[in-house]
């Protein structure tokens, strides 16, 4: 499990998709896991989890499109 103290969602993007699947912690944010080098929503989600999937994700397709 890995640990970001600050949530930046290009590193963790790279972290993600480097790693393909495992589970990782963001400081104020909560803790996700990621399977197929895309994150996962948490069960019982909130808002803020939603937009967190959701951006951190937009940056992995971004990195996958900008490599091919």
């Amino acid at each position: 499990m890995r640990m970001f103290k600050r949530y930046v969602p290009k590193m963790i993007a790279k972290h993600v998709s480097r790693l393909f699947s495992g589970r990782l912690y963001i400081d104020g944010r909560g803790g996700y896991e990621f399977n197929n080098g895309l994150l996962k929503v948490p069960v019982k989600a909130q808002q803020h989890h939603y937009q967190t999937v959701n951006e951190i994700n937009q940056e992995i397709r971004r990195m996958r499109e900008s490599t091919c």
